[in-house]
């Protein structure tokens, strides 16, 4: 029954934050095209509910590289222009997942979708539940990510000390999903970007997130 009502919600909340949204993004599209002239998207295939491949949106916020391509779990930073981190930080990047909510390929809340070329490491063994839901825009794995996972540079020691945390906070996602849980997350993900935006990183957050999975 929850997963109707959820589904209800996210048409109508996603479809009205287009609509509400969409002079942001304006503003994101002219910086896009001033930084770096080019295509304003970026479009990328993802893993998602019952390991279906999906077309998933986000505004582009690097320069355009022939040769990228997304086996490392961390963007390359060099190419990320200065209008382009300012989007990341504040998650305006993502914004057009809305339609992709709206389209029923995502969520509001769930686990993020997985890149094709890391779904092995992502849905290997008990981890494989994550594919039994809507990946989402934010949720426990994405915050942790937010606030500890971007501020380690090296890959090596993202894929230690991040990768397995996001992977349990994923699986215990799905084991505890309800209206409470996803309402949190929602406020918490508004708390992390205004935090990151004054400069006050939400660190009782992280450790909340933390002590789910310890």
């Amino acid at each position: 029954m929850y997963q109707f009502v959820k589904r209800a919600f996210c048409v109508i909340a996603c479809g009205g934050a287009l609509i509400v949204l969409l002079p942001v993004f304006l503003i994101a599209i002219i910086g896009i095209l001033i930084s770096d002239w080019g295509p304003v998207f970026y479009c990328a295939n993802r893993i998602g509910k019952d390991n279906k491949s999906f077309r998933m949106y986000k505004f582009r916020s690097m320069t355009i590289a022939k040769d990228a391509d997304e086996k490392s779990f961390k963007a390359d930073t060099n190419r990320i222009f200065k209008w382009g981190a300012i989007m990341r930080a504040t998650k305006i990047d993502e914004l057009p997942q809305l339609l992709n909510c709206v389209l029923g390929d995502m969520a509001i809340v769930g686990p993020r979708p997985a890149a094709q070329d890391q779904v092995v490491i992502m849905r290997e063994g008990k981890y494989g539940i994550a594919a039994r839901v809507r990946p989402g825009l934010t949720g426990p794995a994405a915050l942790y990510d937010y606030l500890y996972g971007d501020t380690v540079e090296d890959p090596a020691e993202y894929m230690e000390k991040v990768l397995p945390t996001r992977r349990e906070l994923e699986a215990f996602y799905v084991h505890h999903v309800n209206v409470g849980f996803d309402l949190k997350m929602i406020v918490w993900t508004f708390l992390c970007i205004l935090g990151r935006v004054a400069g006050k990183p939400q660190n009782w957050i992280l450790e909340k997130l933390k002590g789910y999975v310890e």
